[in-house]
């Protein structure tokens, strides 16, 4: 499939877990504005997954978590570029979530797996779907 696209970024989506709900934030004025979507970011270079995830959720969140393991990867064309998308699980260990980046987040959510919005960013729509579905590694 030709994507129109030079390059190929990586990027990492924190999937936290609490009482059997999944946070979620929803985009603005990013590429997939408007649409629900993991908490994350690119990948910088000689930066570990851990520490990626760790950074972006401080970031974009202002909380400490604490990255338990990989789950999925996500290889997504869409949005006018072409990312692989690690998932990484992890776990609050301190702080409430809120929004640190008003410009590129309007809201945060916790949401049950079985009622997650329509509108979820297609790498955090993979990781989920991987994950939720028992289909982690399963699928090309």
């Amino acid at each position: 499939m030709k994507s129109g696209v030079d390059y190929v970024g990586v990027g990492i989506g924190v999937m936290i877990l609490k009482d059997g709900k999944v946070l979620l934030h929803k985009r603005k004025n990013i590429r997939g504005d408007g649409m629900w979507a993991l908490p994350g970011g690119h990948l910088e270079v000689n930066e570990s997954f851990e520490d990626c995830a760790k950074r972006e959720v401080k970031e974009e969140l202002g909380i400490d978590v604490k990255p338990i393991k990989v789950i999925t990867v996500s290889n997504d064309i869409a949005y006018g570029v072409h990312y692989v998308t690690i998932g990484v699980q992890a776990e609050i260990i301190s702080g409430e979530p809120k929004i640190m980046e008003p410009e590129k987040c309007s809201e945060i959510k916790w949401f049950e797996f079985n009622k997650l919005p329509e509108n979820l960013f297609n790498p955090s729509k993979s990781i989920i779907t991987q994950y939720k579905d028992g289909s982690l590694g399963k699928h090309f």
